[in-house]
């Protein structure tokens, strides 16, 4: 669908992704989290993701660099992570809308910028790819 991308972008924007997810943890687990505003259970919540977006990470740089090289599994192991991030993206938005974390004054616009930035990725993984 979005045939006129060179895959050697969406290889460069998927390890720039996966730098990102280990900059944004890093800097997750050396914070306190200890806003009055958090919601019960954000803690323990947020530190469910580490796992899946440790996989994710992975898979992102795998994938990158097979597309780079121009290997035929980078197509569909970019497919795997467009769909796994795009997951990840919908249950983050919900938890943040449940809790009313898109609020200014509760850190709504960094978790809006993250949410559609990711989205975005996401989409393009998927839709560079698909068909």
């Amino acid at each position: 669908m979005l045939d006129f991308i060179d895959p050697r972008i969406v290889a460069a924007v998927q390890i720039l992704t996966a730098l990102g997810i280990v900059l944004f943890w890093t800097q997750w687990f050396r914070t306190e989290h200890n806003e009055p505003w958090l919601p019960t259970g954000y803690v323990l919540h947020e530190r469910c993701f580490v796992y899946p977006d440790s996989v994710l990470a992975a898979l992102l740089v795998a994938s990158g660099i097979l597309l780079i090289l121009g290997k035929p599994l980078g197509e569909r192991l970019t497919l795997v992570c467009g769909g796994m991030m795009l997951f990840l993206v919908v249950i983050d938005t919900a938890y943040f809308l449940q809790n009313g974390m898109f609020a200014r004054e509760k850190g709504g616009a960094e978790n809006l910028r993250l949410s559609l930035l990711l989205s975005l990725v996401s989409l393009l993984m998927i839709l560079r790819f698909v068909g």
